[in-house]
């Protein structure tokens, strides 16, 4: 996949979490004996990712270290770029501050979650179908924390419902988009991928597939969730 980077969303402080490790980033919570971050890389570079941007915010420094250590450990499979934000700009405006630094098209995963999916055939499905984007969705019993995706009978994302309890589609947080698409959006504005981002895209008609992965999810989003991250490795690896 030559033509794809990875942009991943490593900047956040992880409020729910703090008080457990207060003095690193989330995405360097550990799991399984490493950082939660080097299995989010892991799971790229086994999916044939090369190029990956590492968006960092809170903390930067902490992984910016663990990086030129996980270059070395990779001896050329995948290259990890580091970059900061300016200031606090969301997920979106993450997501567009990272984009002069990446090919043609753009995968964008969270730091802090996983999911038990491929990527290969949904990218190859995308070019193929001449569409602008996939979202990977994920069936759970209570979407009740995570919101849900609202999808068209052709298979399309249509947006996002307000959070409430019972099964959903939740969003998985593993996105594949044409990077021309958001040519259209301001560099250094504070965006959510969410909130911001998708509606616009949706208002322009872009096509963007969901894709409901029937594997496991994790996000470490809260204690509970943390100490699972060992087992959930371990499984996935």
């Amino acid at each position: 996949m030559d033509d794809l980077s990875a942009i991943v969303l490593a900047g956040g402080k992880g409020t729910r979490i703090a008080g457990l490790y207060p003095d690193i980033p989330k995405p360097m919570i550990p799991a399984a004996g490493r950082p939660f971050l080097h299995w989010v890389t892991e799971w790229l570079v086994r999916r044939g990712v090369s190029d990956v941007v590492l968006s960092l915010g809170h903390k930067a420094e902490v992984i910016e270290d663990w990086a030129a250590r996980r270059n070395a450990e990779l001896k050329g499979r995948a290259r990890l770029a580091c970059l900061r934000e300016s200031r606090p700009l969301g997920t979106g405006g993450a997501v567009i501050a990272c984009l002069d630094s990446c090919r043609d098209w753009v995968l964008v995963m969270n730091g802090d979650s996983l999911l038990d999916a491929g990527i290969g055939p949904l990218f190859h499905r995308v070019q193929e179908a001449g569409l602008d984007g996939a979202i990977i969705g994920v069936d759970v019993p209570d979407a009740s924390r995570f919101g849900s995706l609202t999808v068209g009978g052709d298979g399309l994302l249509r947006g996002f419902a307000e959070k409430r309890p019972g099964a959903g589609l939740i969003n998985g947080g593993v996105y594949i988009f044409r990077k021309s698409i958001f040519d259209g959006f301001q560099r250094n504005e504070v965006m959510s991928m969410e909130s911001d981002i998708f509606p616009a895209l949706l208002a322009a008609s872009a096509s963007i597939v969901v894709d409901v992965c029937t594997g496991s999810f994790l996000d470490i989003g809260t204690p509970e969730s943390v100490v699972l991250a060992d087992e959930f490795v371990n499984i996935l690896f």
